[in-house]
């Protein structure tokens, strides 16, 4: 099986200066740290500011970054993107697939809804290793993945709302 790779986006509009929020759900603090270095670092490469929201777990994630979306812009600060970051680890118990499916659901449902660039960065795998093959930076990089989808997601929406 060939290894799966996002092509690169053609797209240079420029989002420096963009703020993007960061909810990720520290349930496995190891891999969420390295998911969370290859979102960082995308951000930054895109001169990117943003926040970071710790939750639970990934169940909570579509919630906060609801809540944070409309507590930011109240304050006239909205957020330009958002990425989920997080992983879930198949158990003993069809909780795996709750949690898998609920969030990505959710995490869908407010991308559309509220027409916002949105990453999900939350793994979904069958075990350890295989989480922290696609959490390092150095292998599927999978927290970068997220950033480089919100980011390109914005991309398109500047692009489009400048028409």
């Amino acid at each position: 099986m060939a290894d799966a790779r996002r092509a690169e986006s053609k797209d240079q509009t420029d989002v420096s200066g963009a703020r993007a929020l960061i909810v990720e759900a520290r349930f496995y603090d190891d891999i969420q740290d390295a998911l969370l270095e290859g979102a960082l670092a995308e951000l930054n490469a895109a001169g990117v500011s943003h926040d970071v929201i710790t939750v639970p777990g990934a169940l909570e994630i579509p919630a906060a970054i609801a809540i944070a979306l409309d507590a930011a812009a109240s304050t006239g600060k909205p957020y330009d993107a958002a990425i989920a970051l997080g992983c879930v680890i198949r158990g003993d118990t069809i909780h795996f697939e709750i949690v898998s499916i609920e969030s990505s659901r959710a995490l869908m449902d407010l991308a559309v809804a509220r027409r916002f660039p949105l990453g999900n960065g939350i793994i979904t795998v069958n075990t350890e290793a295989q989480a922290w093959a696609r959490a390092r930076a150095h292998e599927l990089n999978k927290g970068g993945d997220a950033a480089r989808a919100a980011l390109a997601m914005l991309r398109i929406n500047r692009r489009l709302t400048r028409i």
